[in-house]
């Protein structure tokens, strides 16, 4: 295979794959600080005795050719989580590209996430961009994208309005348990996620497939297979080829495994149909138990992290 032939593969990875249905497997953000110190204190000690933790290790295929890692880390306290990712391209691709980025996102869930603070960084051989929002009550407060964009006339514009009832792309990826809160009640697929990646909006529309047994290291047993749509909003543009190829789109998927002590689910894999073959983002290991969201790649996403604060924060 040749070098231009990987390039042409690299735009629709991150773009489509990764970037609309895996809530980008590449960000970072800050956790929201308790009022006070004693109050952080508290809240630490009943996060050391009660928080479960779960993480996943992924291997990243396009048209049957590996092409990259990822990994995702998360804590979950009672209604309260963080959840770390990162990825990077290797091989051919990694080699070409040099592409690689952390996640963090952190807040608490019901029905849904309520994410308190996100952001994304990426980075390749020529560029990199990074985007940290704050938000409240599903709301974006504060935001900021470092380079800025490039104003593109052809850009559907991105409303205050957009902005409001959202979750970030990290948080994206835990799902809450809906209906009688049993992990595998097929009501767990049906779900609209509306997601802000700082840039565009869009909506992620998930319905019940079928529900079929897994066995990975470190996990056996039933997972939901959901089926997914893209839906753009605002921030795209909507002549471009790569946006109308993923709105008309109905070979993407993705199967949700629950992680034992919480009422959530996330991602075992994704499957995504692009304009040069499937990308599938599908777990390699999958452990629970100790401190995951201090380990592996994730964990080192989570130094950087720390200054991932916006200004005023």
């Amino acid at each position: 295979m040749s070098a231009t032939t990987i390039r042409r593969m690299i735009k629709p990875v991150t773009k489509h794959a990764a970037g609309r249905l895996a809530g980008s497997l590449l960000a970072l953000a800050a956790l929201m600080a308790p009022a006070d110190a004693a109050s952080r204190a508290s809240r630490a000690k009943r996060a050391a005795g009660a928080a479960a933790t779960v993480a996943v290790d992924y291997g990243i295929n396009l048209a049957g050719l590996p092409i990259g890692t990822a990994r995702l880390a998360g804590s979950f306290d009672r209604d309260r989580y963080l959840m770390d990712v990162s990825a990077v391209l290797t091989g051919l691709v990694g080699a070409i590209t040099g592409g690689k980025g952390s996640a963090r996102a952190s807040g608490s869930f019901a029905a849904a996430p309520q994410p308190g603070a996100f952001a994304i960084a990426t980075q390749t051989a020529s560029s990199g961009i990074a985007v940290r929002m704050a938000l409240a009550h599903g709301n974006v407060v504060q935001a900021e994208i470092t380079p800025p964009l490039v104003d593109m006339q052809d850009r559907v514009p991105v409303t205050a309005s957009n902005k409001r009832g959202i979750i970030d792309p990290v948080s994206a990826l835990l799902m809450p348990t809906q209906g009688r809160g049993e992990p595998l009640d097929p009501e767990n697929c049906n779900r609209t996620l509306p997601v802000f990646d700082g840039a565009t909006r869009f909506n992620v529309v998930l319905s019940y497939a079928e529900t079929r047994p897994v066995q990975k290291p470190g996990y056996a047993g039933p997972v939901l297979v959901c089926n997914a749509r893209y839906q753009a909003v605002a921030g795209h543009r909507p002549d471009r080829p790569g946006v109308k190829f993923m709105e008309e789109n109905r070979e993407m998927s993705v199967w949700l495994a629950p992680v034992e002590g919480t009422r959530v689910l996330i991602p075992l894999r994704i499957s995504v149909l692009t304009t040069i073959g499937t990308n599938i983002i599908e777990a390699t290991r999958w452990s629970q138990g100790g401190n995951a969201g201090t380990t592996g790649t994730a964990g080192a996403a989570g130094t950087s992290v720390a200054q991932a604060s916006l200004p005023g924060q």
